[in-house]
């Protein structure tokens, strides 16, 4: 019953973040007067349906809360038989705004919800743990030993930038050399103070996802024996880590919150260029079932990983429906560019064939990124 719970509850994250995107495209298309056929939530077999009397829209509750649409007349490209407020019969640049409005909707609410999480709990940030002794006749190495955390240390900034999460901490860091003394800015005793850390290995990071690479280079998580077989080894100290919430000030907490959201942003391009790149393969991505699964597991720990996941998810919905993937808002505004340039539209046809090949692709790959999660 457990687990049904945390499924359900991913569904119910899901299922908010698309009504969300979809009431975007719905509340710019009232206010451009757009005609809507129907505002949907779900996908499938009607299990609920009200007709407006006034307008004649359709509100729908269908039976697969995996989704939702709001259906323009004419979106689909047919011309004949529509009215003047039809989708494709209004002026280019209402178009746009109705399509980057879902998007727009989608960021607007993980924003909230980042602030909601970050007034209540705090900022989470990394904290390092107790420092495990050396093993067998080792000792730390007095370089290590000297430019080292210390137990319960919590990371605010590295290298002058803020941290929100580990790709930051990538980031920072990227192309530096072993020996190479980094600043670290950390929470020590209750003080904010600045500490200078050796790195324990090359910073020759080939993507966002080598976090193990990450914590190996500042001397949390590991052993490094730098010594030959048969010698006295020299090891580096060891360190658990863990989560801990750390509240700043009003202002800072809502300047963070904006970094925190660009970061995200940031942070699902940085993994787009290092899949196109090879760097990263296809099974470091997961479809709707890995997402449901993760999100699940994230969600049911406690209210701020609820409020922390379902901003993730929100940023990722708008910043991936804005890419010119065909079937994708971005698209759909690429053609709407091309007609407010050239003053002359794509033929429909031609359009809807694209987006429909699209839709078709998108819905294969993320049956394949599963597939391979599980393989």
């Amino acid at each position: 019953m457990y687990t049904i719970g945390t499924v359900l509850l991913a569904i119910l994250i899901l299922l908010i973040m698309i009504t969300v995107h979809e009431f975007g495209h719905y509340a710019a298309g009232k206010a451009l007067k757009f005609k809507i056929n129907e505002f949907a939530i779900g996908f499938g077999p009607k299990l609920f349906k009200r007709t407006s009397k006034k307008t004649g829209e359709v509100f729908s509750v269908r039976a697969l809360p995996l989704g939702g649409f709001c259906a323009f007349e004419g979106e689909d490209g047919e011309s004949e038989g529509v009215s003047e407020n039809a989708f494709t019969k209004k002026a280019p640049w209402k178009r746009i705004i109705v399509l980057v409005a879902g998007p727009l909707m989608n960021y607007l609410l993980a924003f909230l919800l980042i602030i909601i999480s970050m007034f209540a709990y705090g900022q989470m940030m990394y904290k390092v743990g107790s420092a495990a002794p050396p093993p067998e006749d080792g000792v730390v190495a007095e370089q290590y030993a000297e430019y080292s955390f210390r137990e319960n240390d919590v990371i605010l900034k590295l290298e002058g930038k803020n941290i929100f999460l580990s790709t930051d901490l990538i980031s920072a860091i990227k192309g530096k050399k072993q020996g190479e003394i980094v600043t670290v800015t950390v929470l020590r005793d209750n003080e904010v103070q600045d500490i200078e850390i050796m790195l324990h290995r090359d910073c020759d990071f080939q993507s966002m996802t080598e976090t193990s690479k990450l914590w190996y280079a500042l001397g949390v998580g590991t052993y490094d024996v730098t010594s030959g077989e048969g010698e006295e080894q020299t090891v580096t100290r060891y360190f658990d880590l863990s989560a801990v919430s750390y509240r700043f000030g009003f202002f800072t907490t809502l300047g963070h919150a904006f970094q925190y959201s660009f970061r995200i942003a940031g942070s699902i391009f940085k993994i787009l260029g290092e899949l196109l790149t090879g760097h990263i393969g296809l099974s470091a991505m997961g479809g709707p079932v890995t997402t449901i699964k993760l999100t699940s597991e994230l969600a049911s720990q406690n209210f701020q990983s609820f409020l922390e996941i379902a901003a993730y998810i929100g940023v990722n919905l708008g910043v991936f429906n804005l890419l010119p993937i065909p079937a994708l808002d971005g698209s759909k505004v690429i053609f709407c560019l091309i007609e407010w340039i050239f003053r002359k539209p794509v033929p429909r046809k031609i359009e809807a064939v694209i987006h429909a090949v699209g839709f078709f692709l998108i819905l294969g790959f993320a049956i394949l990124v599963d597939i391979l999660q599980f393989v």
